[in-house]
């Protein structure tokens, strides 16, 4: 049978013996590829250490070998990076692959859902829980609610079907209780048949890892509801995970950018603002970088930005002496990928390699920045940046920033007659589509969700029991899985160390 024979190969190519969870999950999953229904569709929810990945890149090595044919999406460019590296096979961000430019004119922003051209293709989705199922004022992609549009795309297909893997105890999307797609209910909302597998069971506990060890005691606090206390976090007898005091931190870090290097060390805060601190002192204490924005510099984009790429994808398009349509969809067939991002996506991190022409204008500093895309093969790209964001405790520009800005581009263009053509001007103006960047030595959690780094250094900052909520647990056990190798809790309290109790 189809079915005996593909949980074979996957156990095969697991490497090992398979947990009773994993077994489970293997099972469900042949049986899952076997069905007839047209509208089925597998959850994978597993926590960190019980093998999610591990199985999820066995199921991706099975398929290939058999030829199936498959798309592995994430929500992120970095958890996108991820999960290619750990299935050994090319993944896209959610966005790339779904929707398509409606036009590179002025008046046509916007992305559109893409057809769906794949027929007997399985969508595999690495960190769902990140998938919203709401605008959040972003209004630009399809119908504003990614989780319906990535439904409805991949259900267009013949033959087409999707695979969502994931950890419910991840902080849910920003203005969302739960990750909806991880509940099987909101799956079955959409008429598919669902096919569920949840691993509990951890594997690695035993190889020694604090990390693993004390995310697991978070995560029981989690789907337990046991909110008695703060939780104590154990240190003795682990090598992976360690406090670091505040005299220490400047060396602790130097070394980390040292043996891990910049792009996989990353500092979680709790606030915007702490982390701009961070950032700043970092920069000048640690680096030793004095300018407000320099070559080496690693930073965050923090407002979805298309302009710059519809310029580069004119550009290659005019070079090339084709038309640059923005429907054209080179993803459609095979694996090969655009050169240029569809985007700039809030989150995106990129090293700057040259800072140009600095100038203040409007009532904002500005610089011609080239920067690269480590999460997108180091594409190059070239923007008009704005400077005031870097060390600004608000996540971008204010309402009333953007309004200003806005006003004063406006002006520049009040000989054109039209208010339609004004706004068209307005929509191609470097200055208005200004990329937004903060220093990205420190981040929020919600920024590292789906991405994992070497070295991470959590800075929960000052605690109480009053304080103690589900959502403090969801963002305490995401900062934790973040780490691979080594986890540092920044100036950690002995109230929640559990060998000094």
């Amino acid at each position: 049978m189809m079915t005996d024979a593909l949980t074979d190969m996957v156990t095969r190519e697991l490497g090992f013996a398979p947990t009773a969870d994993q077994r489970k999950a293997i099972a469900t999953f042949a049986s899952f590829m076997t069905a007839r229904s047209d509208m089925a569709a597998m959850l994978m929810r597993g926590s960190a250490g019980t093998g999610k990945t591990t199985l999820a890149s066995a199921i991706v090595r099975s398929l290939a070998a058999l030829r199936w044919r498959m798309v592995l999406l994430a929500p992120t460019g970095r958890a996108a990076k991820v999960f290619a590296l750990n299935a050994g096979h090319r993944a896209y961000t959610i966005h790339r692959r779904i929707y398509r430019q409606k036009a590179l004119r002025a008046d046509m922003g916007g992305f559109s859902l893409n057809n769906n051209l794949h027929s007997d293709t399985l969508f595999v989705v690495d960190e769902a829980s990140m998938i919203a199922n709401s605008s959040a004022g972003e209004a630009a992609f399809g119908s504003g609610c990614l989780l319906d549009d990535l439904v409805e795309y991949v259900y267009s297909g013949r033959n087409c079907r999707l695979m969502l893997i994931g950890d419910r105890a991840q902080l849910p999307p920003v203005g969302e209780a739960e990750s909806p797609a991880l509940s099987a209910g909101v799956m079955e909302g959409y008429g598919l048949t669902v096919f569920e597998a949840e691993l509990d069971e951890v594997m690695r506990q035993g190889n020694g890892s604090g990390i693993l060890f004390n995310a697991t005691v978070i995560r029981r606090m989690i789907t337990h509801d046991e909110l008695t206390g703060l939780p104590m976090i154990a240190f003795k007898g682990f090598a992976d995970i360690c406090i670091v005091n505040g005299d220490e931190l400047i060396e602790a870090l130097a070394s980390s950018y040292s043996r891990a290097g910049t792009d996989e060390t990353i500092v979680i805060t709790r606030s915007n603002k702490r982390a701009v601190v961070y950032n700043r002192g970092i920069r000048a204490m640690v680096l030793g970088r004095e300018e407000e924005l320099t070559t080496g510099d690693m930073v965050m984009v923090v407002k979805n930005n298309y302009h710059w790429t519809e310029n580069e994808r004119r550009a290659e398009a005019a070079a090339e002496g084709t038309e640059a349509a923005g429907g054209k969809d080179s993803d459609d067939g095979g694996d090969d990928a655009e050169a240029v991002p569809a985007f700039l996506a809030n989150g995106d991190r990129a090293v700057v390699r040259r800072v140009r022409r600095c100038r203040e204008l409007y009532g904002f500093r500005f610089a011609d920045v080239t920067f690269s895309l480590p999460d997108y093969d180091d594409y190059e790209l070239t923007a008009t940046t704005l400077l005031d964001t870097l060390a600004s405790e608000a996540p971008a520009l204010t309402r009333e920033q953007n309004e200003q800005l806005f006003n004063a581009v406006m002006d520049d263009y009040a000989d054109v007659p039209l208010k339609a053509d004004r706004i068209r001007k307005l929509k191609q103006d470097p200055y208005f589509n200004a990329l937004q960047v903060k220093h990205a030595y420190a981040v929020t959690c919600h920024k590292a969700q789906g991405g994992q780094w070497a070295h991470v250094y959590v800075d929960q900052g000052y605690m109480t029991d009053d304080m103690l909520t589900p959502a403090y647990l969801h963002w305490l056990y995401t900062a934790f899985t973040r780490a691979t190798e080594k986890l540092m809790l920044v100036n950690w309290p002995a109230t929640q160390n559990a060998d000094a109790q």
